[in-house]
């Protein structure tokens, strides 16, 4: 198939297909839309009408690279682990992270999938989140739904990068957006994405050079071939690497140039007061560092009155094709975009899949997050002999460590009857460093009566910790109107060094998690000043760059950002007597 023969269509596989649609910007862009229709003849198709409700994606993984060849590790553990993923497609239109057309056309739905500004078939400066592919986001929204195979709604689904998005442009009120399913996605660009508790995370600059580099616009010939349509997946033309560069931002510059929370991060970041549209938010217990916390802010602090959220487990790819995923979504977008009635207004606000030890999960509907009736309980640090404690330590006392060392576990006592944990974590502590700032990572683990830790696989590591959260001392500062004492929220607005060897109380936020722990069985913390990590090797994905010890890709181990001299000191943790140093819980009640 010539190259030079760029936008056509074809009946095929039960679908009608356009391949690399013109969409115009409005700085004169041009970006390229797959798009995935129903068959009809003019008048009439299978679902009684000739025009459909749209599921739209724009994002930066190049639209014609198959799943299976960019992301095989993760294509094959989903296939392998859960056939009903693969049953009834023939997969060959399978694309990272958005919908199998060959399931959702049928069900009678145009799917359009859009290269981001750069990436792919579509040309530009890559700026990630950025407001420029925000408004490129609301132009792709505005002209699909009057488009005229479009029923003039238009809904927003796609994991990760294709839910992070959907947080931002849902704040800018695109008149056809009707409904949004961000799916494990990320929101604040601060602190859900770059820098965790102020530290800088590694995983942006990896994620860049491994999956958005590499189907960067320009690329041509020197990049994969759609085996569906035969046009090269990253363009006609075939730019140099210096031409590449200059094409692209650099993240890992602007994160390290912008330590604080100013106006880099707040515009890539969504306004919650103006994201109105009906939401299904769905997020995963063992997305620490990237896909669990948008997906709770958002639900709580969005201003939509018509949301919901579900949170679920395993690998952040997988449940967003089964037939549970699915069939939620589909449920969801039938009522609001083709206005069935289908009882999803009855549907209760919050579905949880309760995680327990072996990877089993039972869901449970919910009315409110966090739930109402919330036991929120102190776990008391003990120095003296690394112990938690369910009742105030009488006696004060304190315990150091090398800062870059595995830190101290604090532990509890034997469960004394199986305990639901369920909600966000906080951890009080009172912390002095023998520099002028500190690193805290607090992780929440558990373990069972013979000593062995209980995890589970979380979003990308196969053995996630229950809980983790970061603080940097020295942005310890809070903001009284967003903080409650189980979620402290920082400002992140300035820096306030700290004194060598003096206490300063530290208000923690781990992210939300959840597990019913078996009686006989014991929590534990472990707080340290670099990343957790255990001891295995080997584990990890192609398209990642770390191996997977615990923290998955979410690491932090910028020398410019942590520098040895300052982030390598000692570190003493006080606890007992006067110190109100504490991992505060959310036990649900039995029962």
């Amino acid at each position: 198939m010539s190259e030079e023969r760029r936008e056509h269509s074809v009946v095929m596989d039960g679908m009608h297909i356009d391949w690399d649609v013109p969409i115009a910007m409005d700085d004169g862009i041009i970006l390229r839309a797959d798009i995935y229709r129903p068959v009809t003849d003019g008048s009439h198709s299978a679902s009684g009408a000739d025009v459909f409700p749209v599921i739209l994606t724009y994002g930066p993984y190049g639209k014609g690279l198959p799943f299976q060849v960019g992301y095989a590790d993760q294509w094959e553990i989903m296939a392998r682990e859960h056939p009903d993923v693969v049953a009834g497609s023939s997969n060959k239109y399978q694309n990272w992270e958005v919908v199998d057309p060959e399931k959702w056309v049928p069900a009678g739905y145009a799917c359009v999938r859009v290269d981001s500004r750069g990436t792919g078939r579509s040309p530009g400066f890559i700026d990630v989140f950025s407001p420029r592919e925000t408004r490129d986001l609301y132009a792709c929204i505005e002209w699909a739904g009057v488009q005229p195979w479009s029923n003039g709604k238009v809904g927003l689904n796609g994991i990760s990068y294709y839910a992070i998005n959907q947080w931002h442009v849902a704040a800018l009120q695109p008149p056809h957006l009707a409904a949004i399913c961000p799916w494990e996605g990320a929101a604040d660009f601060y602190r859900d994405m770059s820098r965790h508790g102020g530290i800088l995370s590694d995983f942006w600059a990896n994620w860049f050079r491994m999956q958005v580099r590499t189907v960067q616009h320009g690329l041509g010939e020197r990049g994969a071939r759609d085996p569906n349509s035969g046009l090269l997946v990253s363009g006609p033309e075939t730019l140099s690497d210096e031409e590449l560069a200059h094409n692209r931002t650099d993240m890992e510059a602007h994160a390290l140039a912008h330590p604080l929370d100013d106006a880099f991060y707040q515009n890539r970041s969504p306004d919650w007061s103006r994201v109105t549209v009906p939401i299904l938010s769905a997020a995963n217990w063992g997305g620490q560092g990237l896909h669990p916390r948008g997906n709770f802010e958002g639900f709580v602090r969005a201003a939509s009155h018509q949301k919901w959220l579900e949170v679920h487990g395993l690998e952040h790819w997988t449940h967003f094709y089964t037939d549970y995923g699915r069939s939620l979504q589909l449920r969801f977008f039938d009522h609001f975009l083709k206005g069935a009635s289908n009882g999803w207004d009855e549907q209760p606000p919050v579905q949880l899949q309760i995680r327990y030890p072996g990877e089993h999960f039972e869901q449970r509907m919910e009315h409110e997050w966090p739930l109402a009736r919330t036991r929120w309980t102190k776990l008391y640090l003990n120095p003296a002999d690394s112990q938690l404690s369910w009742e105030p330590v009488a006696t004060a006392s304190q315990t150091r460590y090398a800062a870059l060392s595995a830190g101290v576990t604090f532990t509890s006592a034997p469960l004394a009857y199986e305990t639901e944990i369920t909600g966000p974590v906080a951890a009080r502590l009172v912390f002095a460093s023998s520099t002028c700032d500190g690193d805290v990572f607090v992780t929440l683990r558990a373990f069972d009566p013979d000593g062995n830790e209980i995890d589970f696989h979380g979003a990308l590591d196969p053995h996630t910790p229950l809980g983790q959260g970061w603080l940097r001392a020295s942005q310890r500062k809070l903001d009284p109107a967003l903080s409650t004492p189980y979620r402290p929220y920082h400002t992140h607005d300035e820096i306030q060094r700290l004194l060598r060897d003096m206490p300063y109380p530290l208000e923690v936020e781990v992210w939300p998690t959840c597990v019913v722990l078996p009686a006989g069985y014991r929590i534990a913390v472990t707080i340290s000043g670099q990343d957790f990590e255990r001891d295995v090797h080997g584990l990890g994905l192609a398209t990642m760059v770390n191996e997977f010890r615990g923290s998955g890709p979410f690491i932090h181990t910028s020398p410019q950002d942590r520098p040895v001299e300052i982030y390598g000191g000692d570190h003493t943790l006080f606890g007992g007597g006067e110190h109100d140093a504490f991992v505060l819980l959310p036990i649900i009640p039995r029962g």
